[in-house]
């Protein structure tokens, strides 16, 4: 007998990832996303994607737009065209429709006012609230003439179900706690729990991996497969795999005010890029080791659902935040240069011409090391591109009182006899204007910073000054200078 992970593991790998397109991509989707790509990737199979868009009133094209946009942004392509489910329900309510006809269905002519009395009575009597399947054994013909149906499963009430999940381990329920679950509506329309059956048996996903809040569920849809392979056989037990949702810092569930955004939020407002979310958000309840760095090939090779943990993971944006000032400083000079122009653009109030971008590339690697994210980036890149005379904040002009100001004049005297302008020689210029005055070289930067950025922080000075050039830097120091005449 071939052991059962022997039989597994030759079967190809079908992961899928399915939203519903009522809102943007959140981080707990987008890790659910992230766990089926690897998964797949991992075992050499597909990942497929599906838009489960049956609520009409709900789901919309931006909303649908924006999970498509957040995907392809972080990387995780799809196998073959995306999958809407609203355009299956024809199918579904056929699958539907066999099980009426094999009798592991049938018509259920409760009425909006029996059931609401039903669930009264069972909190009455502290029962749990479920259909007591009262037309379970009826004959339909016992319901007035044209009188409106559901269409409900005829689940089983004998036994128990056990789901053996690769993140939770075995977990057991009783079939008597599951009640007989609705598969079409009296409209006909097929439910969520019907659809999301057949989608994934038509696709065929082996391995269904989601968050833990379906996992009541999976007992539910597991009846609806197996009375399918009762019927015309060729619905297999798909591979479930649970895994725990992700928390705030405070171990509360994660809301909007601990991070719970869009992705689109972390790429467009937090300036986040797409490797350090990714990394960011595979170390959120899966590890490997004491890794912390994990480039998408590792993630690949590594990647399996025995080392998702069983206990909610927290966000901690601190975290993702240190974990993106490292990509950042690993980033290519001219892809930082690109991402961030928009914004130096708009802080300079001008669009940035082609010696614009090549200083914004050649500012690069003397800007980035200080940077956690792209804002950070773009603001520390602003000071190569105002206009003159530069506005100082307070902090800057601060510095320039008149110690300052004889400092910067000495300086400014010191450098315009510097004929070959680059970082080394500036730095003999003003340490000789310092040595001078007896005073360190940091007295001299300060004053010298603060006029050639109207900021207190900026990349060394001499990086600064080189960059800037001669013209541009002589020029800042004469304005302040004239501005105090």
């Amino acid at each position: 007998m071939v052991a059962a992970a022997e039989t597994e593991a030759r079967k190809a790998v079908v992961t899928r990832f399915a939203p519903s397109p009522t809102g943007f991509l959140h981080i707990g989707g987008a890790r659910t996303a992230l766990f089926n790509w690897l998964y797949a990737k991992a075992n050499g199979g597909k990942f497929l994607l599906r838009i489960e868009d049956t609520d009409r009133a709900r789901s919309t094209q931006p909303a649908i737009d924006a999970i498509l946009d957040g995907m392809r942004w972080l990387g995780l392509d799809w196998d073959g065209e995306a999958v809407f489910q609203f355009a299956r329900a024809d199918r579904h309510a056929e699958v539907a429709h066999r099980l009426l006809a094999n009798g592991h269905a049938y018509k259920c002519f409760a009425t909006a006012e029996e059931l609401e009395a039903m669930r009264a009575e069972q909190k009455a009597r502290k029962q749990p609230l479920r259909y007591d399947g009262r037309w379970r054994d009826r004959d339909p013909a016992e319901a007035p003439e044209g009188a409106p149906y559901v269409v409900r499963l005829k689940a089983p009430r004998e036994g128990a179900v056990t789901i053996e999940d690769r993140v939770q381990g075995p977990v057991t329920v009783q079939n008597a706690e599951l009640d007989d679950m609705v598969l079409l509506r009296s409209d006909g329309t097929p439910t969520y729990m019907l659809a999301v059956v057949v989608d994934d048996h038509d696709m065929g996903v082996t391995h269904v991996i989601r968050g833990d809040d379906h996992l009541n569920n999976a007992f539910r849809q597991l009846a609806l497969i197996r009375a399918m392979d009762a019927v015309e056989g060729g619905w297999p037990d798909p591979v479930y795999a649970h895994v725990p949702l992700i928390h705030g810092a405070d171990g509360a569930k994660l809301s909007k005010r601990h991070g719970a955004l869009g992705v689109e939020a972390y790429r467009d407002e937090m300036g986040i890029l797409p490797e350090a979310l990714n990394n960011y958000l595979l170390r959120l309840g899966w590890g490997h080791g004491d890794d912390e760095i994990i480039t998408r090939t590792q993630a690949i090779q590594w990647f399996d659902l025995a080392d998702i943990g069983r206990s909610p993971s927290r966000f901690d944006t601190k975290k993702l935040e240190n974990l993106n000032g490292h990509y950042i400083r690993e980033a290519a000079d001219e892809r930082l240069a690109d991402l961030v122009a928009p914004a130096v653009a708009a802080g300079a109030g001008r669009v940035l011409g082609d010696g614009d971008m090549d200083l914004l590339r050649r500012a690069m690697p003397f800007l980035k090391p200080r940077a956690k994210d792209l804002r950070d980036l773009a603001e520390a890149a602003g000071f190569l591109f105002r206009t003159r005379p530069l506005d100082m904040d307070e902090r800057a002009a601060s510095l320039l009182d008149p110690a300052g100001l004889d400092l910067l004049a000495s300086a400014q005297r010191a450098m315009a006899g510097v004929d070959d302008w680059n970082a080394n020689a500036l730095e003999v210029a003003v340490r000789g204007v310092a040595d001078e005055a007896g005073l360190g070289l940091g007295k001299v930067a300060q004053p010298l910073r603060a006029a050639l950025t109207g900021r207190t922080t900026s990349p060394g000075i001499f990086d600064v000054l080189a960059l800037l050039g001669r013209e541009e830097s002589l020029g800042r120091l004469a304005d302040r200078l004239a501005a105090t005449v």
